[in-house]
């Protein structure tokens, strides 16, 4: 406080000295006239400082702080120390601003920021994708008038924001988002959204494989149960009848027994525990008996052919492999009409090998290629049930192909027949193992 005051008291304590000097010699009048107009000039001094600060703080201007002497010094001195100070914040706050906005462009999830009349201050660049917001033209505007569907009005219109809303984007109708607000400030809102797109796609791939295992078992559990309350109705069974229905019942269990397998085989498969147990496999020789087999199960009604010119083996796990590649071949078979074509094929081709099945059926529309590997998937039901399809191979020949990093291709025309090939890359072919023959001695 003294620091303030001193200069101040030292200036009018000298002007009353200096009056008190010129009474003493000239006279009261003088000494008057003398004090009045120092106290003026003293005066119009800060009038003038106080108008230049104004005139500075009016413009705004940052640097070319005003110079004077004496206690305004002091006072553009502490001004200057306070604007250095205030801009060193300011430019944290701008680093900390920019840090944040790097983040929130960084985050997958969609965020726009909302002002107490839900007008749109700033928005991510994920929720430019899911609400189909332009950066240019959309900023201030009501978020009400640029998602236009009923849900999403009564949602931010109940502000009952608890709950999450499901809806579809904006943007595009296949994708689904999740939108929420969040107050916060003086009536402010933050509308977040996710894609949850794929996780609607699961949760109604789960809710299908429930209902289609549901209606796989269903029907020869009705089979079997139907044909033991019938024995346990009749007094007297008919030997004939009995070999009959023993029969259909037998089908019907070795059915659910076929199911059941594939499912826990699905199961192993999809364990992130079950990690691949590899070994060197010969390929040639197990295409050769997948040959065997595919004769043995056509019964001479097909013309089967095998042409294996590749003699690369594979590293990956036996069991699955057969599996997979057995599960094609007896797919061929069953879906090709008598008398039609058969070929197996193992060749090599620009590092890869393939392993391709071709067939003359009826061939499959095109619609249904991309999803011939969802569980119980079938083109035809009836046909699929006559032939002993549980629905599951292709799924199963799938995570057997991914396992092993390999590709399943699928060609296919109506009336012409279809192509079924799996690709191993060059990064799981091995040279053929040869064994020497024992000396003779």
């Amino acid at each position: 406080m003294f620091d303030f005051w001193w200069r101040p008291l030292l200036v009018l304590g000298g002007l009353s000295f200096a009056a008190l000097m010129v009474g003493m010699l000239f006279g009261v009048n003088s000494a008057v006239a003398l004090l009045l107009v120092g106290l003026l000039a003293y005066l119009g001094y800060h009038l003038r400082q106080m108008a230049v600060l104004t005139r500075w703080l009016e413009r705004g201007e940052r640097d070319g702080m005003p110079q004077a002497r004496g206690a305004w010094d002091d006072i553009y001195y502490g001004l200057e120390r306070q604007l250095r100070r205030q801009k060193r914040s300011a430019n944290k706050l701008t680093a900390v601003l920019e840090r944040f906005e790097h983040a929130a462009q960084a985050i997958p999830d969609g965020i726009v920021m909302l002002n107490g009349t839900d007008q749109i201050d700033w928005f991510n660049p994920a929720a430019s994708r899911h609400f189909g917001l332009d950066d240019a033209s959309d900023r201030g505007q009501f978020i009400g008038y640029l998602i236009r569907q009923v849900p999403f009005h009564d949602y931010l219109a109940g502000h009952n924001y608890s709950e999450a809303l499901v809806m579809k984007s904006p943007a595009s109708r296949d994708v689904t988002l999740s939108v929420q607000l969040v107050p916060f400030g003086d009536k402010r809102k933050m509308l977040i959204s996710r894609d949850i797109t794929q996780i609607e796609l699961l949760e109604a791939m789960r809710r299908d494989f429930v209902a289609n295992v549901s209606h796989e078992l269903r029907t020869p559990l009705t089979v079997v149960g139907g044909f033991l309350e019938t024995f346990v109705d009749m007094e007297h069974i008919n030997p004939v009848d009995f070999r009959r229905y023993s029969d259909l019942m037998q089908q019907q269990t070795e059915r659910m027994r076929m199911l059941v397998e594939d499912l826990l085989t699905l199961s192993r498969l999809e364990s992130p525990q079950n990690r691949l147990q590899e070994s060197e496999v010969d390929v040639p020789a197990l295409v050769q008996s997948l040959y065997q087999e595919a004769q043995s199960l056509s019964g001479g009604r097909h013309h089967i052919e095998l042409i294996s010119t590749a003699q690369q083996w594979v590293k990956g796990n036996p069991d699955e492999l057969r599996s997979a590649l057995g599960n094609l071949v007896s797919n061929a078979v069953r879906y090709t009409p008598k008398e039609g074509h058969i070929s197996l094929y193992w060749e090599a081709r620009a590092g890869e090998v393939f392993f391709r099945v071709r067939d003359t059926g009826d061939g499959i529309e095109a619609h249904h290629i991309p999803r011939l590997t969802e569980r119980f998937y079938r083109v035809d039901r009836g046909r699929s049930r006559e032939t002993g399809g549980t629905g599951l191979g292709l799924a199963i020949v799938k995570h057997v192909v991914t396992r092993h990093q390999a590709r399943l291709m699928i060609d296919s025309q109506v009336g012409k027949g279809s192509c079924f090939a799996v690709c191993f890359p060059s990064s799981r072919l091995i040279a053929p193992v040869t064994v020497s023959a024992p000396a003779l001695t």
